[in-house]
C-alpha cells in the first residue's frame, strides 16, 4: 500500500519520492498555446466553443446574472451559507490584523527624500475549479485577500456543470464575498480570457487561484503578459511524527489529502520505525475495513506517490523538511513543535495533534492556497501580499545630485554607458 523508505541522502530521496509526472511538458504548452491564441482573435466566439469541447454544454451566455444568484440560493442550505460566512470572516480577521502592519514608509537620505507607498492592485482574476467538483471555499481564499488589500475590480470565473451552470454553492458564496463579476467559463480558455479579454470580459491585471495541469500551462503561458500568483502541482502533505504520535491520526490525516487526486503527495517523516509500522498498518486497516468515499482515488494515490520516510533523528529530519518544502507540514510530535516550526519552510506549518491540514483547508483562518513542488521555499500561502504593489517614490534637488554627480560619473563610465552621466551632468550646468 503505501512505501516505508530509510532516508540516505535527503536530496535525492526526495526526488525519487516526488512524481514529476505531472510537471508541465513542451506538448501542453503548445496545446494550450493554441488554445490561447483562438481566445486571443476570436474572443466568446472561441470561449463558447471550447466550452462545449471540453465541458459538453453549450452556453448562451458567459456570465452568471442576478438570476442566476437568486437560483443559486434556493439551491443552497442555511448551513452551507452560515459555514461560508464564518469562513470568510475568520480569513478576513487575519488578513486585516495583517495588513494593518503593512505601512507606508518614508525616509531622507543627505536630502535624497525616499517614500514606499502601499497600492492595491487594480483588477483580480480568481481561477475557481469546478466542472465535476466543487470548489466555493477556494473562492473565499482568493477574493477575501484581494477585498481587504483593496482592489476594486474582483472578477472571478468556475467551470459550467452539466446543467450549464456553476455549483449553487459556488455562486452564493461569490455573492457572499462580493464578486464584482462571475462567468461561466474555466480551462486554458478561461485563463486565457482573463488575461487578454473578450466582448464580454474585460482582462485583469492579474491572475489567482489553482487548477489542474491545463490550467497550470495555460497560467505559464500567458505569466509574459498577465502576473499570476504561483505555478501549483498537486496538493501534498508531509507529518513529522514522533513515537508518541497517534499512528490512526496520522493515517486519517494522510487519506484526507490523499482524496484530492491519484497524484497527490502524502508522507511522513519519523525517527521510528515502530511508528512507521503503525502508520502503514492503520492505513491499510482503515482502507480495506472502513466504508471511506473516494476510496479508490485514495488507495492510488497512497500506493503512487505515498511513503513513510525514517531518518536518524531531528536534524536530518529538518533537512529533508527543509529541502521537500511541502504545502502542508504538519508537526505531530510530543514537546518542541513550536520551535521546530521556526526551523523548517514549508507553505504551511501546522503545529499540534488539534491542527490537521483538513481543518485549515477551510474553517482555522488561513488560506489553502498555497505552494507547492518545493515553492514554499520562497514563498507562502496566499495573502494581501499578493494583491499590493509598492509604489516607489523618490526626489532629490540640484544640490545632492551634484553630492552625487563624481560617483555617477564613475559607475557610468565603468559600465561604458556615458549618456546616464550626460543626463546627469546637463543638469547641473543649467543656470535654471
Amino acid at each position: 500500500m503505501i512505501r516505508i523508505i530509510e532516508i540516505t541522502d535527503h536530496i535525492r530521496d526526495i526526488e525519487k519520492l516526488r512524481n514529476y509526472n505531472y510537471l508541465v511538458s513542451n506538448d501542453l504548452i503548445k496545446k494550450v498555446s493554441e488554445i490561447i491564441e483562438n481566445v486571443r482573435k476570436f474572443g466568446d466566439k472561441s470561449i463558447i466553443e471550447y466550452t462545449e469541447k471540453f465541458d459538453n454544454v453549450k452556453l448562451d451566455g458567459i456570465k452568471v446574472d442576478e438570476d442566476d444568484i437568486k437560483k443559486a440560493y434556493r439551491k443552497v442550505t442555511n448551513q452551507q451559507i452560515k459555514a461560508i460566512t464564518i469562513m470568510k470572516k475568520r480569513l478576513m480577521n487575519n488578513e486585516k490584523i495583517f495588513f494593518k502592519n503593512i505601512k507606508n514608509t518614508c525616509s531622507v537620505n543627505d536630502g535624497i527624500k525616499f517614500k514606499k507607498i502601499v497600492q492595491p492592485i487594480q483588477s483580480v482574476g480568481c481561477y475557481i475549479p469546478g466542472g465535476k467538483a466543487r470548489y466555493p471555499s477556494t473562492l473565499v481564499m482568493c477574493s477575501v485577500p484581494a477585498r481587504i488589500a483593496g482592489v476594486k475590480r474582483i472578477v472571478a470565473i468556475s467551470p459550467p456543470q452539466d446543467d450549464g451552470n456553476v455549483d449553487p454553492l459556488t455562486i452564493v458564496t461569490s455573492d457572499i464575498c462580493e464578486i464584482d463579476e462571475f462567468y461561466k467559463i474555466g480551462g486554458p480558455h478561461g485563463i486565457a480570457a482573463l488575461a487578454f479579454g473578450t466582448q464580454s470580459l474585460k482582462k485583469v491585471d492579474k491572475i489567482v487561484g489553482p487548477g489542474g495541469s491545463y490550467v497550470t500551462a495555460a497560467k505559464q503561458v500567458i505569466s509574459s503578459s498577465t502576473s499570476i500568483d504561483m505555478l501549483a502541482g498537486p496538493t501534498e502533505l508531509l507529518i513529522y511524527a514522533d513515537g508518541l504520535a497517534d499512528p490512526r491520526l496520522v493515517a486519517l490525516d494522510l487519506i484526507s489529502q490523499a482524496e484530492h487526486s491519484t497524484d497527490t503527495i502524502c508522507g511522513v517523516i519519523t525517527e521510528s520505525k515502530s511508528v512507521a509500522s503503525k502508520i502503514k498498518n492503520e492505513i491499510e486497516s482503515i482502507i480495506s475495513n472502513d466504508k471511506i468515499s473516494r476510496k479508490e482515488i485514495v488507495k492510488q494515490s497512497l500506493e503512487r506517490n505515498g511513503f513513510i520516510a525514517i531518518a536518524e533523528n531531528e536534524n536530518k529530519i529538518i533537512e529533508f523538511i527543509n529541502e521537500m518544502a511541502p504545502e502542508h507540514l504538519e508537526i505531530m510530535i510530543k514537546n518542541g513543535g513550536e520551535k521546530v516550526a521556526k526551523k523548517v519552510t514549508s507553505g504551511l506549518t501546522l503545529v499540534g495533534e488539534n491542527t490537521p491540514s483538513s481543518a485549515s483547508d477551510y474553517l482555522l483562518g488561513s488560506n489553502h492556497v498555497l505552494p507547492t513542488m518545493s515553492f514554499g521555499k520562497t514563498r507562502s500561502s496566499l495573502s494581501v501580499m499578493d494583491f499590493i504593489r509598492i509604489n516607489n517614490i523618490i526626489s532629490s534637488s540640484k544640490k545632492e545630485l551634484r553630492v552625487l554627480a563624481p560617483y555617477i560619473k564613475c559607475v557610468t563610465e565603468a559600465e561604458g554607458l556615458f549618456n546616464h552621466y550626460e543626463a546627469v551632468r546637463n543638469r547641473l550646468e543649467n543656470k535654471k
